[in-house]
């Protein structure tokens, strides 16, 4: 069992908290690999759209005669060649659909949670239901030397206090229950509230939460 560093709110160290065995996976490149790809698909809207020479709202009428002119031949003005005519080769709107089985996406965030683990980016902290300012956040983030981007896994007791969390630059807060390998991933470090041991194994989200 791997075991990280513990805090309490005002950052003075605890003893080290032991992780459950979702945080000793196997690692597995492959599938963490394949698991982002589907999460980024899920979350990409796939809406852009070119209008073609039929679309364009243009006349169709041939420009000029098609002999005598000394110049190239040409029909509507609504050609890709011409300003203001239709796009040739452009985006269509293409939603895809890419799937991932259960036990993959779970296993692939057990993945994700190791290497996280791994690089020592995963710490916990102890009473986090006792914040009540979000100075008080800045002062643990800086004692963690939390540098760069990190993020939150709150419990479903201490969600409340996401709003303590929110207006700090490089920030993230996510429920223990909505995390993803794609989340986990990108997290930067990971500060973890230390009452999520006490929950039920997250439940696999399909898409990727949209900011």
């Amino acid at each position: 069992m791997s075991k990280v560093n513990t805090y309490s709110i005002k950052g003075i160290h605890l003893a080290p908290t032991t992780l459950p065995k979702d945080f000793d996976a196997k690692e597995n490149l492959n599938l963490l690999a394949q698991a982002i790809r589907v999460y980024q698909e899920e979350a990409h809207i796939g809406l852009a759209k070119a209008k073609t020479r039929a679309e364009v709202n243009r006349t169709k009428k041939k420009w000029y005669k098609q002999k005598g002119t000394g110049g190239a031949r040409h029909g509507a003005r609504s050609a890709p060649i011409f300003v203001g005519g239709g796009v040739a080769h452009g985006p269509r709107p293409v939603k895809r659909h890419l799937t991932l089985p259960k036990r993959m996406a779970r296993k692939a965030l057990q993945v994700a949670l190791g290497l996280k683990v791994k690089k020592a980016e995963v710490v916990a902290v102890e009473g986090l239901a006792k914040i009540t300012k979000t100075k008080e956040a800045c002062v643990l983030i800086n004692k963690i030397k939390a540098t760069g981007r990190c993020t939150f896994v709150l419990s479903d007791e201490n969600l409340a206090k996401a709003q303590f969390l929110k207006n700090i630059e490089n920030v993230d807060y996510t429920s223990y229950k909505s995390l993803n390998a794609y989340r986990v991933f990108f997290a930067g470090t990971i500060i973890l509230d230390k009452e999520i041991f006490g929950q039920k194994t997250p439940k696999l989200k399909k898409e990727v939460e949209k900011k």
